[in-house]
Protein backbone atom coordinates (compact mmCIF):
# COMPACT_ATOMS: atom_id res chain seq x y z
CA UNK A 1 0.00 0.00 0.00
CA UNK A 2 1.18 3.50 -1.08
CA UNK A 3 1.98 5.26 2.59
CA UNK A 4 0.54 8.40 1.54
CA UNK A 5 -3.09 6.22 0.96
CA UNK A 6 -3.25 5.96 4.88
CA UNK A 7 -5.07 7.99 7.06
CA UNK A 8 -2.31 9.57 9.66
CA UNK A 9 -3.55 12.59 12.02
CA UNK A 10 -0.90 15.23 12.39
CA UNK A 11 -1.29 17.90 14.48
CA UNK A 12 -2.69 21.19 12.84
CA UNK A 13 -2.25 25.05 13.97
CA UNK A 14 -3.86 28.19 11.95
CA UNK A 15 -1.76 31.05 13.61
CA UNK A 16 -2.17 35.00 12.80
CA UNK A 17 1.75 36.19 12.26
CA UNK A 18 2.41 40.04 13.41
CA UNK A 19 -0.53 41.21 15.44
CA UNK A 20 -0.92 41.50 18.83
CA UNK A 21 -4.72 41.43 17.94
CA UNK A 22 -6.23 38.14 16.52
CA UNK A 23 -7.63 38.19 12.93
CA UNK A 24 -5.31 41.24 12.21
CA UNK A 25 -2.26 40.22 11.12
CA UNK A 26 -1.21 37.47 8.31
CA UNK A 27 -3.00 33.48 8.55
CA UNK A 28 -0.38 31.03 8.09
CA UNK A 29 -1.12 26.90 7.61
CA UNK A 30 1.52 25.09 9.98
CA UNK A 31 1.44 21.20 9.46
CA UNK A 32 3.03 19.06 11.77
CA UNK A 33 5.09 15.54 11.30
CA UNK A 34 5.02 16.04 7.62
CA UNK A 35 7.36 13.09 6.84
CA UNK A 36 6.83 11.26 4.05
CA UNK A 37 4.27 13.07 2.57
CA UNK A 38 5.75 13.98 -1.27
CA UNK A 39 5.90 17.35 -3.21
CA UNK A 40 2.81 17.00 -5.08
CA UNK A 41 0.81 16.88 -1.99
CA UNK A 42 2.64 19.06 0.01
CA UNK A 43 1.92 21.82 -2.75
CA UNK A 44 -1.76 20.14 -3.39
CA UNK A 45 -2.37 20.88 0.63
CA UNK A 46 -0.77 24.33 -0.03
CA UNK A 47 -3.30 25.37 -3.06
CA UNK A 48 -6.03 23.77 -0.78
CA UNK A 49 -5.67 25.90 1.98
CA UNK A 50 -5.11 29.35 -0.36
CA UNK A 51 -3.32 31.40 2.32
CA UNK A 52 -0.26 33.05 1.33
CA UNK A 53 1.50 30.83 2.87
CA UNK A 54 1.23 26.67 4.30
CA UNK A 55 4.27 25.29 6.24
CA UNK A 56 5.15 21.76 6.84
CA UNK A 57 7.64 20.73 10.12
CA UNK A 58 10.11 18.26 9.96
CA UNK A 59 13.05 16.79 12.06
CA UNK A 60 16.03 18.88 11.36
CA UNK A 61 18.57 17.10 8.87
CA UNK A 62 21.58 19.59 10.89
CA UNK A 63 22.35 18.97 14.34
CA UNK A 64 22.95 22.42 14.66
CA UNK A 65 19.39 23.30 13.66
CA UNK A 66 16.16 23.10 15.81
CA UNK A 67 13.48 21.86 13.40
CA UNK A 68 13.16 22.03 9.55
CA UNK A 69 10.21 23.84 7.72
CA UNK A 70 9.24 24.01 4.13
CA UNK A 71 7.22 26.67 2.55
CA UNK A 72 5.04 26.79 0.16
CA UNK A 73 2.50 29.36 -1.67
CA UNK A 74 -0.62 28.11 -3.17
CA UNK A 75 1.93 28.51 -6.69
CA UNK A 76 5.33 27.30 -5.54
CA UNK A 77 7.98 26.41 -3.21
CA UNK A 78 10.04 29.15 -1.31
CA UNK A 79 13.55 29.05 -0.15
CA UNK A 80 12.18 31.82 3.22
CA UNK A 81 9.64 33.92 3.89
CA UNK A 82 8.97 35.75 6.76
CA UNK A 83 6.14 35.41 8.29
CA UNK A 84 6.13 31.80 7.96
CA UNK A 85 9.15 31.27 9.76
CA UNK A 86 8.44 33.18 12.47
CA UNK A 87 4.67 31.47 13.08
CA UNK A 88 6.33 27.89 12.49
CA UNK A 89 8.65 28.74 15.32
CA UNK A 90 5.88 29.15 17.40
CA UNK A 91 4.65 25.92 16.60
CA UNK A 92 7.54 23.96 16.95
CA UNK A 93 8.19 25.50 20.18
CA UNK A 94 4.23 25.19 21.23
CA UNK A 95 4.21 21.67 19.93
CA UNK A 96 7.51 20.99 21.82
CA UNK A 97 9.28 20.10 18.31
CA UNK A 98 11.69 22.78 18.90
CA UNK A 99 13.49 24.00 22.50
CA UNK A 100 14.29 27.32 22.91
CA UNK A 101 17.65 27.58 24.82
CA UNK A 102 18.67 31.12 25.94
CA UNK A 103 16.04 32.59 24.37
CA UNK A 104 17.71 31.13 20.70
CA UNK A 105 16.51 28.80 18.07
CA UNK A 106 17.81 28.00 14.72
CA UNK A 107 15.64 27.31 11.94
CA UNK A 108 16.46 24.85 8.60
CA UNK A 109 14.60 25.80 5.72
CA UNK A 110 15.52 25.75 1.85
CA UNK A 111 17.65 29.15 2.30
CA UNK A 112 20.27 27.33 5.10
CA UNK A 113 20.07 27.71 8.59
CA UNK A 114 18.67 30.64 10.07
CA UNK A 115 19.33 32.44 13.57
CA UNK A 116 16.26 33.61 15.75
CA UNK A 117 15.34 35.24 18.58
CA UNK A 118 12.46 34.62 20.97
CA UNK A 119 11.59 37.57 23.18
CA UNK A 120 9.15 37.71 25.97
CA UNK A 121 6.39 35.10 26.60
CA UNK A 122 2.14 34.87 26.41
CA UNK A 123 0.63 36.81 23.76
CA UNK A 124 3.00 39.54 23.65
CA UNK A 125 6.03 36.85 22.95
CA UNK A 126 8.02 38.01 19.93
CA UNK A 127 9.96 35.70 17.49
CA UNK A 128 12.47 37.27 14.83
CA UNK A 129 13.99 35.40 12.56
CA UNK A 130 17.17 36.86 10.97
CA UNK A 131 16.37 36.96 6.82
CA UNK A 132 19.05 36.00 3.86
CA UNK A 133 20.99 38.75 3.43
CA UNK A 134 19.46 40.40 0.32
CA UNK A 135 21.40 41.04 -3.31
CA UNK A 136 20.69 43.52 -5.38
CA UNK A 137 19.54 42.13 -8.73
CA UNK A 138 20.04 42.84 -12.28
CA UNK A 139 16.91 43.88 -14.18
CA UNK A 140 17.49 47.06 -15.96
CA UNK A 141 15.82 45.19 -18.67
CA UNK A 142 12.38 44.57 -17.31
CA UNK A 143 12.24 48.25 -16.08
CA UNK A 144 9.74 48.76 -18.87
CA UNK A 145 7.21 46.16 -16.85
CA UNK A 146 8.22 47.62 -13.81
CA UNK A 147 6.98 51.21 -15.02
CA UNK A 148 4.12 49.46 -16.61
CA UNK A 149 3.33 48.13 -12.98
CA UNK A 150 3.33 51.60 -11.67
CA UNK A 151 1.51 53.64 -14.17
CA UNK A 152 0.38 56.41 -12.31
CA UNK A 153 1.93 56.36 -8.80
CA UNK A 154 3.85 59.33 -7.46
CA UNK A 155 7.29 57.68 -6.53
CA UNK A 156 9.83 58.53 -3.73
CA UNK A 157 13.45 59.49 -4.42
CA UNK A 158 15.36 56.16 -3.76
CA UNK A 159 15.20 53.82 -7.30
CA UNK A 160 13.01 50.81 -7.33
CA UNK A 161 15.51 47.73 -6.69
CA UNK A 162 14.75 44.00 -7.45
CA UNK A 163 16.37 41.96 -4.18
CA UNK A 164 17.26 38.33 -3.97
CA UNK A 165 16.60 37.47 0.06
CA UNK A 166 15.47 33.85 -0.83
CA UNK A 167 12.46 35.22 -2.76
CA UNK A 168 12.89 37.98 -5.32
CA UNK A 169 10.61 40.81 -4.45
CA UNK A 170 10.79 44.31 -6.56
CA UNK A 171 11.02 46.70 -3.65
CA UNK A 172 9.49 50.92 -4.77
CA UNK A 173 9.48 53.90 -2.64
CA UNK A 174 6.43 55.71 -3.02
CA UNK A 175 5.81 59.64 -2.25
CA UNK A 176 4.48 59.82 0.92
CA UNK A 177 1.93 57.57 3.33
CA UNK A 178 -0.74 58.62 1.54
CA UNK A 179 0.41 57.66 -1.71
CA UNK A 180 0.64 53.88 -0.22
CA UNK A 181 -2.51 53.67 1.64
CA UNK A 182 -4.50 54.92 -1.51
CA UNK A 183 -2.55 52.71 -4.56
CA UNK A 184 -4.50 50.98 -6.61
CA UNK A 185 -2.96 48.10 -7.78
CA UNK A 186 -2.74 46.96 -11.61
CA UNK A 187 -2.85 43.03 -10.88
CA UNK A 188 -2.42 42.20 -14.00
CA UNK A 189 0.85 44.49 -14.42
CA UNK A 190 2.16 43.08 -11.71
CA UNK A 191 1.61 39.53 -12.44
CA UNK A 192 3.13 40.50 -15.98
CA UNK A 193 6.01 42.01 -14.13
CA UNK A 194 6.86 39.49 -11.38
CA UNK A 195 6.10 36.09 -13.95
CA UNK A 196 8.80 38.06 -16.55
CA UNK A 197 11.40 38.80 -13.68
CA UNK A 198 11.07 35.41 -12.03
CA UNK A 199 10.13 37.30 -8.49
CA UNK A 200 7.64 37.02 -6.03
CA UNK A 201 5.58 39.92 -5.54
CA UNK A 202 6.35 43.87 -5.71
CA UNK A 203 6.18 45.66 -2.37
CA UNK A 204 5.26 49.41 -1.98
CA UNK A 205 6.95 51.10 0.84
CA UNK A 206 6.92 54.97 2.26
CA UNK A 207 8.68 56.63 5.03
CA UNK A 208 6.16 58.35 7.83
CA UNK A 209 6.49 61.29 10.26
CA UNK A 210 4.76 61.88 13.23
CA UNK A 211 3.61 58.05 13.51
CA UNK A 212 4.70 55.18 16.20
CA UNK A 213 5.54 53.79 12.89
CA UNK A 214 8.47 54.59 10.72
CA UNK A 215 7.41 52.75 7.32
CA UNK A 216 3.95 52.06 5.83
CA UNK A 217 4.13 48.90 2.85
CA UNK A 218 1.62 47.15 0.92
CA UNK A 219 2.97 43.20 -1.09
CA UNK A 220 1.02 42.53 -4.15
CA UNK A 221 1.77 38.74 -5.44
CA UNK A 222 -0.95 38.44 -7.79
CA UNK A 223 0.93 35.54 -9.90
CA UNK A 224 0.68 33.84 -6.65
CA UNK A 225 -2.68 33.72 -5.94
CA UNK A 226 -2.31 36.87 -3.91
CA UNK A 227 -3.59 39.70 -5.10
CA UNK A 228 -2.38 41.41 -1.58
CA UNK A 229 -0.53 39.78 1.43
CA UNK A 230 -1.49 41.22 4.26
CA UNK A 231 1.64 41.50 6.50
CA UNK A 232 5.21 40.46 4.79
CA UNK A 233 8.47 39.76 6.49
CA UNK A 234 10.37 38.86 3.53
CA UNK A 235 9.56 42.09 1.81
CA UNK A 236 10.27 44.03 4.89
CA UNK A 237 13.59 42.67 5.17
CA UNK A 238 14.08 43.43 0.96
CA UNK A 239 13.23 47.02 2.12
CA UNK A 240 15.04 47.66 4.75
CA UNK A 241 18.36 46.09 3.22
CA UNK A 242 17.87 48.47 0.05
CA UNK A 243 17.39 50.83 2.46
CA UNK A 244 20.59 50.00 4.21
CA UNK A 245 22.52 50.24 0.65
CA UNK A 246 21.52 53.46 0.35
CA UNK A 247 22.26 54.30 3.70
CA UNK A 248 18.45 55.51 4.08
CA UNK A 249 17.00 53.81 7.26
CA UNK A 250 14.85 55.54 9.24
CA UNK A 251 16.86 53.97 12.46
CA UNK A 252 18.63 50.32 13.15
CA UNK A 253 15.16 49.39 15.15
CA UNK A 254 12.27 50.52 13.24
CA UNK A 255 8.23 49.61 13.15
CA UNK A 256 6.72 49.04 9.81
CA UNK A 257 2.77 49.21 9.14
CA UNK A 258 1.19 46.59 6.70
CA UNK A 259 -2.32 45.27 6.33
CA UNK A 260 -4.98 48.14 6.67
CA UNK A 261 -6.06 48.38 3.19
CA UNK A 262 -7.05 44.34 3.55
CA UNK A 263 -8.98 44.62 6.70
CA UNK A 264 -5.81 43.86 8.84
CA UNK A 265 -3.51 46.11 11.03
CA UNK A 266 -0.50 44.50 11.12
CA UNK A 267 3.53 45.12 12.58
CA UNK A 268 6.63 44.11 11.63
CA UNK A 269 9.48 45.18 13.80
CA UNK A 270 12.54 45.42 12.06
CA UNK A 271 16.11 45.50 13.13
CA UNK A 272 19.81 45.75 10.92
CA UNK A 273 22.41 44.71 13.12
CA UNK A 274 26.01 46.13 13.61
CA UNK A 275 27.16 43.58 10.96
CA UNK A 276 24.27 44.98 8.56
CA UNK A 277 21.85 41.63 8.69
CA UNK A 278 18.02 42.46 8.44
CA UNK A 279 16.05 40.75 11.31
CA UNK A 280 12.06 40.87 10.89
CA UNK A 281 9.67 39.93 14.26
CA UNK A 282 6.51 40.07 15.82
CA UNK A 283 3.60 38.73 17.82
CA UNK A 284 1.62 35.51 17.17
CA UNK A 285 -1.14 34.32 17.83
CA UNK A 286 -2.81 30.39 17.55
CA UNK A 287 -6.35 30.83 16.26
CA UNK A 288 -6.98 27.22 15.13
CA UNK A 289 -5.37 24.06 16.68
CA UNK A 290 -6.31 20.32 15.57
CA UNK A 291 -5.71 17.33 13.89
CA UNK A 292 -5.87 16.19 10.18
CA UNK A 293 -6.97 13.18 8.83
CA UNK A 294 -5.22 13.06 5.96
Amino acid sequence: MNPETRTVPRRFHQLDVFSVVPLKGNPLAVVHAAEGLADDTLAAFARWTNLSETTFLLPPSDPHASYRVRIFTPRQELPFAGHPSIGSAHAAIDSGLAIVRDGRLVQECAAGLLPMRVDGAGPERAIFVRAPDATLVAADDKLPLLNAALAGQARGKLPPALMDNGPHWWVVELADEAAVRVMQPDFAAISQLTLGSDSVGLAAFAFCKDKPWQLAVRAFCPADGIPEDPVTGSANAAIAAWLLHNSALPARHYLASQGREVGRDGFVRVEVDGDGHAWIGGCTQTIVEGSLDW
